[in-house]
């Protein structure tokens, strides 16, 4: 889509631009940079950032002891290495999008004010152009524009994806680290999960003691009540009758929070009307425009369809609450054993899931399945949400 795509050229042109300043800096701190925990600080970051980019996961850290350590020594090569690439890179890839952007101000800021300047000092059009009347500033003018723009929208996205790549080629993990970030990861995923397992049946409890539980002794009150006015001679009728009306209500309401119970545990629109429907039910019942689309996904594991469902579910709401948006879209598809949701919409973005927003506990069901959560949702928007999962379980 064109909206889309604009996005894509602006993050590429804001990361290339980056990454001319970043070589520049590696060039200048580069006595300081080859002290190994900061180059490897230095290099983290760049990997970081450049996974941020292409959508991928970022990588996690080992998380204490000797894998810790194994990993760092196993780092620091890939780090000091880096150094030197990212001075050569950051300007080779960089320059061309500075050049890009500088001509692209040049001709739609100083052009039309070309009278201003001296002779010798007035601004030139495809380099070597002096504009030195209103025909050939309103002509190749607004022409240097068009061109540069296009090359923009065709350029950027490509070669800043291409320098991520080479970042990532480069910082690379070897075979122990990739073993010790993976130990990490399970290790902090297992306690999360065993968290999250206990929290969610402290709230079972405490739904089904607070509330069905409470309404089933008062229902059982009014039914004995009842049963003793039952015995009396001359009977109450209107009495008999407002107890008997009380308890058929608050046996409807405790079935109603009895289903929210059970919904809450494993949604039963997945069991009844599988993904699709479940889906769909949760695009139209939602208060901002949503448009859904479903690829063909096979045979999906039920543990895999639940935590699709909850964190749609999750990331819906957080879009009708938080983000002012105006549309919103999910996109779910599958490529060999791999299932992938994308949500996004248009708001003002700044999600983040230290703000209690659900986000963290999406991450934490994903994390259970051995999936990837990734978040991008700059200030002004828009946010784009990319959850991945193995289904071929």
């Amino acid at each position: 889509m064109p909206g889309e795509r604009w996005v894509q050229v602006r993050r590429g042109g804001v990361y290339l631009l980056g990454s001319l300043l970043l070589g520049v800096a590696t060039v200048l701190a580069l006595p300081l940079l080859c002290v190994p925990r900061l180059a490897r600080l230095w290099a983290d970051w760049h990997r970081d950032r450049a996974a941020r980019l292409l959508g991928r996961p970022l990588a996690s850290r080992p998380a204490q002891g000797a894998s810790r350590r194994r990993a760092a020594a196993s780092g620091t090569s890939h780090a000091l290495l880096w150094l030197p690439v990212n001075a050569v890179t950051g300007v080779a890839f960089g320059l061309p999008a500075l050049l890009c952007v500088g001509n692209i101000l040049v001709a739609a800021i100083a052009t039309p004010l070309w009278w201003a300047f001296a002779p010798e000092a007035r601004p030139r059009l495809f380099v070597d152009v002096p504009v030195t009347g209103w025909t050939t500033a309103l002509t190749l003018g607004p022409l240097q524009i068009l061109l540069l723009t296009a090359l923009a929208y065709l350029g950027f996205p490509p070669f800043a994806r291409a320098h991520a790549r080479i970042c990532l080629v480069v910082l690379s993990h070897s075979t122990n680290e990739q073993l010790a970030e993976r130990v990490a990861v399970l290790t902090r995923t297992r306690a999360d999960v065993l968290d999250a397992h206990g929290a969610e049946l402290r709230r079972i409890e405490r739904d089904l003691h607070d509330g069905t539980q409470a309404r089933l002794v008062a229902i059982a009150m009014r039914l004995a009540v009842a049963r003793q006015a039952l015995s009396d001679n001359p009977r109450d009728e209107r009495f008999l009758e407002d107890l008997l009306r009380d308890a058929h209500e608050g046996t409807e309401e405790a079935m109603t929070e009895l289903r929210d119970v059970i919904r809450s545990v494993y949604p039963p629109i997945l069991a009844d009307r599988g993904l699709d429907g479940a889906l769909t039910a949760l695009t139209t019942r939602c208060a901002v425009p949503t448009r859904l689309d479903i690829g063909d996904l096979e045979r999906v594991p039920p543990a895999v369809e639940a935590v699709v469902y909850f964190a749609v579910a999750e990331a819906l709401t957080n879009v009708t609450r938080h983000s002012h948006a105006t549309t919103a879209g999910v996109r779910v598809s599958r490529a060999a054993d791999n299932l992938s949701v994308v949500i996004t919409d248009n708001g003002t973005g700044g999600a983040d899931d230290r703000r209690g927003t659900g986000i963290a506990g999406i991450r934490r069901r994903v994390l259970a399945l051995d999936g990837t959560v990734d978040i991008d949702s700059p200030a002004g928007g828009p946010t784009t949400m990319t959850v991945e999962l193995p289904c071929g379980w």
